[in-house]
């Protein structure tokens, strides 16, 4: 591994996911909140480290491998956790429905493009603007989730489950066009 600040930032990510999971379930009335800063923070991290290897010229093997794991890990953990702390069913349900739906899709998509890059094609499923919008309103959707609470009158749950719904539907488009463009390879 090669020490730059984006390989650094990534690998903290990873370090960061551990932690996540136990500010998560500390018997503290601040928990939500920490861990909603947490998950924030890796979000953030997430961003900056692939803006400044592009920057600094420092884009390496390790950074491309590990980027994309340790997003879909924290993402998948939030998720998860999100699931398992919704007290109702209808909530619940919600919460199960699009957890798996990106998690799958996720899942999907990274076998999709470990493949076309071992025949050669992997610029045909490039991350695409459909990708971007989605992710961040992935990533906005569940700090709000996460923080559990209005802030300042907002009612930030009901907009997180706005926006997860948001990211679902996101999530299936870009999966579609993903396996579009990926369809001419797939049939040879």
């Amino acid at each position: 591994m090669e020490y730059t600040i984006p390989n650094l930032l990534t690998s903290f990510r990873m370090l960061l996911v551990p932690v996540f999971v136990v500010v998560f379930y500390l018997p503290v009335s601040w928990a939500n909140q920490a861990a909603s800063i947490i998950f924030m923070i890796a979000a953030i991290t997430d961003w900056f480290d692939g803006y400044l290897a592009r920057r600094l010229n420092q884009t390496s093997a390790f950074g491309a491998f590990l980027d994309p794991v340790a997003d879909k890990v924290m993402v998948a953990v939030a998720l998860v956790l999100l699931v398992d702390r919704n007290p109702t069913e209808y909530h619940s349900a919600f919460m199960t429905i699009a957890a798996v739906i990106i998690i799958g899709r996720e899942i999907t998509i990274s076998a999709l493009r470990e493949w076309m890059a071992e025949v050669g094609s992997r610029n045909s499923v490039a991350v695409s603007i459909i990708g971007k919008v989605k992710t961040t309103a992935q990533m906005t959707a569940i700090i709000w989730l996460l923080f559990a609470q209005p802030l300042l009158g907002v009612p930030l749950v009901e907009i997180g489950f706005v926006l997860l719904y948001v990211a679902v539907f996101l999530t299936l488009w870009s999966m579609v066009d993903y396996i579009s463009a990926a369809l001419p390879a797939l049939k040879e």
